[in-house]
């Protein structure tokens, strides 16, 4: 079990939702925690209601500039944890390309720039936490998910290369890689969701790997499995999940 009190953890993306919510369980644990969005209403919303010692900065991921200042009124951080995503349901033949972009610069390049603001500090210091939420969806390209699921799938390589450079480092680095978490994203999806977890529920599966010293988890552990598995058999299948 990780000694949390007095860490400094910056929640990039953390206004609502899985952020909000592992926010809540860090400061609980005894982590300062710095939050970060866009929305700073929320955000102020968010501090004031954190058990522990807290502050927010807003940032916006897909402006360089933003994140460059904000890692720098944060300063140094014993870690990091990238939340930060935008979701809408597409198919090929309804392509929008504001919002296509928008998922691809939020959620990989956000990351990017994110993690080329904090890395180089941790690498000099040889200390660091990082930690990237991926999704089950990264696994493999699904029906209705175009700019989400390629986004999340960049996000779950970058992790994984990023591990195989400084796993023998003082700088770890974990990707969890949720299913369905019911939040303002997923109230857009008109299909069933199978599996789909509170942020609270999702939150705790999150800081329980934050305390293990595994690299990946994908959770829920059952939905993940059938997930997985079906990809090894046919692609049919593992569409069939996620429009049920």
């Amino acid at each position: 079990m990780t000694d949390w009190n007095g860490k400094r953890y910056w929640l990039v993306g953390a206004s609502d939702g899985l952020g909000a919510a592992l926010a809540h369980v860090l400061s609980k644990s005894g982590v300062e925690v710095i939050v970060s969005a866009r929305s700073e209403d929320r955000l102020k919303e968010l501090v004031a209601d954190l058990p522990g010692p807290a502050s927010y900065q807003t940032v916006d991921v897909s402006d360089t500039g933003s994140v460059t200042a904000a890692a720098q009124a944060i300063g140094p951080v014993d870690g990091v944890v990238f939340l930060a995503g935008v979701y809408w349901p597409m198919k090929a033949t309804e392509w929008d390309a504001e919002q296509a972009t928008a998922m691809a610069d939020v959620n990989f390049t956000g990351l990017v720039r994110v993690m080329g603001a904090v890395v180089p500090d941790m690498v000099a210091r040889n200390a660091g936490h990082i930690v990237i939420t991926g999704s089950l969806s990264g696994f493999r390209g699904l029906p209705g998910a175009i700019g989400y699921a390629a986004s999340k799938a960049g996000t779950m390589a970058l992790a994984e290369s990023m591990y195989a450079d400084l796993r023998k480092t003082g700088v770890r680095v974990q990707v969890a890689n949720p299913g369905f978490i019911k939040t303002r994203l997923t109230e857009k999806n008109d299909f069933t969701m199978p599996f789909i977890m509170e942020p609270d529920a999702a939150a705790q599966e999150m800081f329980d790997h934050m305390n293990a010293d595994h690299f990946k988890k994908s959770f829920p552990r059952v939905f993940s499995w059938l997930f997985r598995l079906c990809l090894l058999y046919t692609s049919d299948a593992a569409d069939d999940l996620v429009s049920v």
